[in-house]
């Protein structure tokens, strides 16, 4: 598949590096040939200077004859136009990244005179993110599968957790709980765990089951499930507003902390429930002047890494029960994890992730099992996968007992007809079936590329 990408910044270059790693034919257009020349040394793409909304260097690009095109430069406009003067050059598919509220709300309207196939907010998908982490406070990471009804969830194994020093059949024994432990990070090392695993402190686990399963396993372990009543975020951009608009709606008081006075006054205007303070976030003193020790969560989402990483350690210092911080970089990211930080976001990894999905399912159109949605965990080591069966297959209908599947690879979770299954040997799979496979290994192409 030929994919041509527009834009070699913080979500360009992370889709060049996912996609090519997966053997698609990568065309990388940007006008800084200096990071064009990186992701060439880096990377197996291959790389062209220039204008992207430029006829001519689409031309070069080759995009008449692309699959797909991915514009993710620096504005909106830009975007739009790209993917419009690639549709008329051939491109058989179009991807704009979208950021402006304005724009993203009624994309829909021009989404046909455009020629999208999709538009992609990197922030509106951060959002979403948080907004789960929250609202599952429990878990420090949650994505979901199987339109909402199956969750993953990443819990961290505290001093003391009772889970420590059982193995995971010794749970399944002790619970009678339909969950699974489908990855456990333990120092630098990842597991696909079986029966036989032991769990340790601070390990880190992933945990998938239905929304229902998942507060009763939790509660069993003595976590009163309280629910986040007061919010602090800190920074009031995009991400800012779309978080806030849907926690607002969730019925949380949520306060904002922004320098910006123009987008105080925004944010006024578009929030009037929520409480905005112009101030500058990074100020101790203003913290705990409005209330940090008191807040439920806090959240981190200025611009700079730096200071969302030293106001949640400072808020970690006071007490706060659920902290979640936006980190761009991965290399920080990782160095975060260690300091006890429970909750990072990318909003990069957010959109790239979601355009991943949708190059998958279109790959996998033709094939007997479609990659429906997929998640990166465990700082990309890990990969969850939700196949839908489309057609019968030497794997359906036979005991998951006597279907061999090659290392490191678990069938985390069977969806039929709105059942959820917890799989064990007996089970089996159907057409129609959801499957969600967990994966060290990232090439899966079709659900028959788990098997042994």
């Amino acid at each position: 598949m030929q994919i041509v990408i527009i834009g070699d910044g913080k979500v360009g270059h992370k889709l060049a590096v996912q996609l090519s790693e997966e053997d698609y034919d990568i065309v990388l257009i940007d006008q800084n040939a200096g990071k064009l020349k990186e992701s060439l040394n880096q990377l197996d793409v291959f790389c062209i200077p220039g204008n992207g909304a430029d006829a001519e260097v689409q031309k070069q690009a080759d995009v008449a004859h692309a699959d797909l095109v991915i514009a993710c430069a620096s504005t909106d406009e830009m975007n739009m136009l790209s993917c419009l003067l690639a549709k008329r050059l051939g491109a058989r598919h179009t991807i704009a990244r979208v950021r402006n509220p304005v724009y993203y709300r009624q994309i829909d309207l021009f989404r046909s005179d455009l020629h999208l196939s999709m538009a992609v907010n990197p922030e509106f998908s951060a959002a979403n993110e948080i907004a789960r982490i929250l609202l599952f406070p429990e878990a420090s990471k949650v994505e979901t599968f199987m339109k909402g009804r199956v969750e993953l969830v990443e819990h961290i194994l505290k001093q003391g957790s009772p889970l420590a020093g059982l193995s995971l059949a010794q749970i399944d024994q002790k619970f009678r709980m339909d969950i699974l432990v489908c990855a456990v990070k333990r120092g630098t090392s990842i597991y696909i765990p079986d029966g036989d695993f032991v769990l340790q402190e601070e390990d880190r686990l992933h945990i998938a089951a239905g929304h229902h399963d998942l507060r009763s396993f939790f509660k069993s372990l003595g976590k009163k499930n309280t629910k986040i009543k007061k919010v602090l975020i800190c920074g009031g951009g995009n991400l800012c507003f779309y978080l806030a608009n849907q926690l607002l709606q969730a019925g949380m008081q949520v306060k904002i902390i922004e320098r910006n006075e123009q987008k105080c006054e925004t944010l006024c205007e578009v929030l009037p429930k929520a409480t905005i303070i112009q101030g500058d976030a990074a100020d101790h003193d203003l913290l705990l002047e409005e209330g940090i020790a008191e807040t439920d969560a806090v959240v981190a989402l200025t611009s700079m890494d730096e200071e969302n990483i030293i106001m949640s350690l400072f808020a970690k210092a006071q007490g706060v029960d659920k902290i979640v911080a936006k980190v761009n970089e991965d290399s920080r990211a990782q160095m975060v994890e260690g300091l006890g930080i429970d909750s990072i976001v990318s909003v990069k990894s957010a959109a790239a992730d979601e355009i991943v999905n949708y190059v998958r399912a279109m790959r996998n159109s033709y094939s007997s099992a479609n990659v429906e949605t997929s998640y990166r965990l465990l700082g990309g080591k890990v990969e969850a996968m939700e196949f839908i069966i489309r057609k019968e297959g030497n794997f359906t209908n036979v005991p998951l007992k006597n279907l061999p599947t090659k290392p490191n690879n678990l069938i985390a979770c069977i969806g039929r007809k709105g059942k959820i299954i917890i799989p064990g040997g007996d089970d089996h799979m159907e057409v129609g079936d959801s499957v969600i496979i967990v994966t060290k290994e990232h090439i899966i192409n079709d659900f028959t590329d788990i098997l042994a």
